[in-house]
């Protein structure tokens, strides 16, 4: 947090299927995967452009939440599928140790592409949905306590959550 690239928004990727952005994907899978991220966005580790990922699987991070399939997501539409919201926890890889409460839509619809160019068009909800919103804000400069309705909601893991502190 602080950093500018993470304030800022990012380019939309114009050539797929290169060495340059499948070395990104790569470099991105490593990290999120390596500090048991639920997701990461490429601003978040410098790099300017639209690409994020998101994968949950037996995370230690959040150990009660469904599977999300490995996805990335490139050049993102979230669409709300109505305006129905819900307050669930969040953490940040860009944020190491704090959680807050965040509102989220419950259902969307997001559309993109993948790292050769081929589309995707999926319709989501729950944890799934709260990631690929939460992960989508990195691209436009948006961190979660900017979201926040009440920042007294937001905390140190290990004070709010002492049982995964160890994780965070």
């Amino acid at each position: 947090m602080g950093d500018p690239h993470l304030l800022q928004a990012a380019q939309p990727v114009d050539k797929f299927a290169t060495p340059a952005l499948r070395e990104l994907v790569q470099d991105m899978t490593d990290t999120m995967r390596y500090l048991n991220g639920a997701g990461l966005a490429a601003p978040q580790i410098g790099v300017d452009l639209q690409v994020v990922i998101f994968e949950v699987n037996q995370n230690p991070r959040y150990p009660d939440v469904e599977p999300v399939p490995f996805t990335v997501l490139i050049n993102p539409v979230l669409t709300a599928m109505d305006n129905f919201m819900e307050d669930g926890w969040e953490g940040c890889l860009s944020l190491p140790g704090l959680r807050g409460l965040v509102p989220r839509h419950v259902r969307l619809r997001y559309q993109g592409f993948d790292a050769e160019g081929g589309l995707i068009d999926r319709m989501v909800e729950g944890f799934h949905a709260r990631v690929v919103q939460h992960e989508t804000d990195h691209l436009r400069g948006v961190l979660y306590p900017m979201r926040m309705k009440d920042l007294s909601k937001l905390g140190f893991t290990q004070a709010l959550f002492p049982e995964l502190a160890r994780t965070d």
